[in-house]
């Protein structure tokens, strides 16, 4: 089959060009309309009960996660000027594109009685002569005096205070979200430098708009460096311009085609699939690498530059194509995974590695037939004498000290199980956030004096129309409300019952005494005042009230809400923090008459990297057996893949260890590690056998010469591009995300792990069970899928032989 494909590409080389290029161009243009996302929601599928409980609950309220926070700290919040300026800054941010309200100390709503026409007016405690030091602390005093906002706008202890910025969430699942952030940045920023007091931001919003900005900037980054990187690697290798302007051109066009197809599937770039064409590159290059180097050694055996392309072609095109499907296995698992965005992942990365087989199987042989040979000084690579000294130095290793080569082994596999007892599952929502970035410190002031900035919501169903405003069921409200703010993960929660509380302090003129839910004797006195319809004054302040108070329950007044913010806690501390809740919780709502549901954007973060990491261990499992099978099939032999399995098994297995010696955590990031890098270091394996299975017959089945003879033949490319495929992975160790900073150190560790061992274990064991396999190949059952050499006649091709 591969002479006739070889046949078939030096023939008609010039047509499959354009055709690459002409595709190419087409997928150019899908490329440049690509964009951004970053959803927690697609990281669980639609019919999991957690999300589907989320989306009802965004139908009866709308979405949560849509608050932006600004917080200061200091002691002359109410000074004429700090406040003034701090009033203004309000007024600033409600101008912002796509806010739609603000919640600050300036914008505090008051409840004033007013006995003439029973109601409860809606008035803006802070209005008047602002300018006036005496008019604003004697409005400040007022402000104390509303329990409401104790913990909510600001924190007595410390004196920081926080304005809840309202974003149009249509908008920041858009990329006009950029510019809304760095508009209220901006601002916060004017009024830091103004009043050299540190702003604070923090919030979802702001969270996931940053991180995608990074994101993007990563990518951009990245891509660049890969190039260079691998460039300058190509090029200290083979001493050529155009091998290096090849091998660029071929992973150019496989990021295109990455891209393009991100475009064509539907799907946007999130975190993960960023990382595609970055990852082309690194995974790209080596077939290059595979065909160069052998073009490079059959040409300098005859000469023959026609003969060196045929077999080039011939003898890597099985070996490339099973390294490319082992490669594309080991992402593509995950799309048989449960989460959206990891099948997203899997789905283009593992097409693209297959379409980076193909464009460099058409378009190296094709170019290089136009080009003239390699010079000598192209091809000198192959004797260098550095890297021969490490071939021999490995050599003697395999076959005189092969005890020593199954000890070392046995100690790293004893000293990793250990580090494995020590690993952890945990993610946190900004987990590859450096801790010195300001996005993390901001997040951690918020948590210590306002208790975080995660969404939790908590849905009370009373299963019966107006249910919420039961007294009953208002008491009941108050319980759980105070029995949460007393925890020191979470917040002080706001609901509807906190509203009712407002108005009957209101009713009592003010007293904050009476800040509590009202009783029987109460309500009697109340009803008329709590009918808040027509309330509103020419600010419209009424309206704003009513609405917050009324976006706590359903349109039927028969599911209450709960919002409160946590902190930060991570993915293992909230399930076991959530179940602490349920006694109370089912002692406070028995079951027969209530339904309680705690749900949210945090819920759905952890149900998230639990279907993540859940996923990718499975998939891990689902690559293993696969791999099994294409191993089985391209050797016919369980010897050979037994053989084949155990030199990458070991560093997966030391990589594990070395994640729990040093304290990394099992998350969706770093568990990612174990299924690129077994699909990219199996590539080693298959190189070296095929060639063994190549060389065998033409030893005369001389196990240990073949052996000798695959090392240093084999090895030398397996060296090169194991050292651009860690150069090209520790580009990532760079990032300022903490997973993709892991993914990159652990990967290239585990690459270098797998060059190793596939260059020491796999040919001593190839020694170990030489009787078995000497018997195997003289029947010729070991190595005649591969005796695929027939003679082409070259000269039909068109191919000028310039030697």
């Amino acid at each position: 089959m591969w002479q006739r494909l070889a046949s078939f590409v030096l023939k008609y080389r010039l047509i499959l060009l354009v055709l690459l290029f002409i595709s190419t161009g087409i997928m150019g243009y899908y490329a440049s309309k690509v964009q951004m996302s970053y959803d927690y929601v697609a990281t669980i599928p639609k019919d999991n009960p957690k999300y589907l409980e989320f989306q009802e609950f965004k139908q009866k309220f709308g979405g949560d996660g849509n608050v932006l926070m600004l917080a200061v700290q200091t002691d002359k919040f109410f000074s004429k000027d700090f406040f003034q300026d701090y009033v203004q800054l309000n007024k600033d941010m409600k101008n912002v594109f796509s806010v739609e309200n603000i919640m600050s100390v300036p914008m505090a709503i008051n409840l004033v009685k007013n006995d003439s026409t029973q109601k409860l007016e809606a008035r803006q405690l802070f209005s008047g002569d602002l300018s006036d030091q005496a008019v604003i602390d004697s409005l400040a005093n007022k402000f104390y005096q509303l329990p409401f906002y104790k913990g909510l706008l600001y924190n007595p202890d410390s004196h920081a205070y926080l304005m809840a910025i309202y974003v149009n969430k249509d908008v920041f699942n858009s990329p006009k979200r950029t510019d809304v952030v760095k508009e209220i940045t901006k601002l916060a920023n004017n009024f830091q430098e103004k009043h050299n007091s540190e702003v604070r931001l923090s919030g979802l919003p702001l969270i996931r708009t940053v991180m995608a900005v990074k994101v993007a900037d990563e990518l951009k980054l990245f891509l660049k460096i890969s190039f260079l990187l691998t460039a300058l690697i190509l090029f200290s290798f083979f001493r050529s311009f155009s091998a290096v302007l090849m091998s660029m051109i071929v992973v150019a066009i496989g990021v295109i085609w990455s891209v393009a197809t991100i475009v064509l599937m539907g799907y946007k770039i999130t975190l993960l699939t960023g990382l595609i064409p970055s990852l082309i590159v690194v995974i790209g290059i080596p077939n290059c690498v595979y065909f160069l180097s052998k073009y490079h050694a059959e040409y300098a055996k005859d000469q023959n530059k026609s003969r060196a392309l045929v077999h080039m072609i011939q003898r890597m095109g099985i070996v490339t194509l099973f390294t490319n499907i082992t490669a594309a296995i080991g992402f593509g698992v995950f799309c048989f995974t449960n989460s959206a965005i990891l099948k997203e992942f899997g789905a283009v990365a593992g097409m693209n590695i297959m379409f980076i087989f193909m464009i460099s199987f058409v378009f190296l042989p094709a170019v290089l037939s136009y080009l003239p040979p390699p010079k000598s000084k192209h091809t000198n690579y192959l004797e260098n004498r550095f890297f021969i000294s490490i071939l021999d130095f490995l050599t003697t290793l395999v076959f005189k000290y092969r005890p020593w080569v199954y000890g070392v082994s046995a100690v790293l596999l004893i000293l990793a199980g250990i580090g494995m007892n020590k690993l952890q599952s945990v993610g946190y929502m900004l987990d590859d956030i450096p801790h010195t970035d300001k996005l993390y410190t901001d997040l951690k002031f918020l948590e210590s004096n306002f208790k975080g900035v995660m969404p939790l919501e908590i849905s009370v169903d009373t299963k019966k129309k107006n249910g919420v405003i039961n007294l009953t069921t208002l008491n009941k409200l108050d319980e759980l409300t105070q029995f949460i703010a007393a925890q020191p993960d979470f917040g002080r929660p706001l609901s509807v019952v906190e509203g009712i509380k407002f108005a009957k302090q209101a009713y009592y003129n003010g007293d904050s005494s009476n800040y509590a839910v009202p009783n029987q004797f109460d309500l009697g006195f109340l009803a008329p005042y709590l009918r808040m319809k027509g309330a509103a004054n020419a600010g419209g302040e009424a309206s704003t009230f009513t609405k917050l108070v009324s976006s706590y329950m359903d349109s039927t007044k028969q599911v209450a809400r709960l919002s409160v913010n946590m902190k930060d806690v991570g993915s293992q501390r909230l399930p076991q923090l959530l179940d602490s809740l349920q006694p109370q919780v089912a002692k406070i709502f028995d079951t027969a008459h209530y339904k309680v549901t705690f749900t949210g954007t945090s819920v759905i973060f952890q149900e998230g990297s639990r279907f993540i990491i859940n996923g990718l261990m499975e998939s891990i499992v689902l690559a293993f057996v696969l791999i099994m099978f294409c191993m089985l099939y391209l050797f016919r032999s369980w010897r050979m893949l037994l053989i084949s399995l155990i030199p990458n098994v070991i560093p997966l297995v030391v990589t594990a260890g070395v994640m729990g010696w040093a304290g990394v955590a099992l998350k969706p990031s770093t568990v990612l590690v174990f299924s690129v890098a077994l699909g990219i270091a199996i590539d080693v394996t298959i190189r070296f056998l095929v060639n063994f299975k190549q060389e065998l017959p033409r030893n005369e089945f001389d196990i240990s010469a073949t052996v000798k003879q695959t090392i240093h033949e084999t090895g030398l490319s397996i060296i090169y591009t194991s050292a651009i495929l860690f150069a090209g992975f520790m580009i990532f160790s760079f990032s300022d995300f903490g997973g993709t900073k892991a993914l990159g150190w652990l990967t290239s560790l585990t690459l270098v792990m797998a060059m190793i061992t596939n260059l020491t274990i796999l040919p001593a064991l190839l020694l170990w069970m030489e009787k078995a396999l000497l018997k195997k190949a003289k029947k010729k059952e070991l190595w005649k899928t591969l005796d695929d050499e027939a003679d082409i006649d070259v000269a039909e091709l068109g191919i000028e032989n310039r030697d």
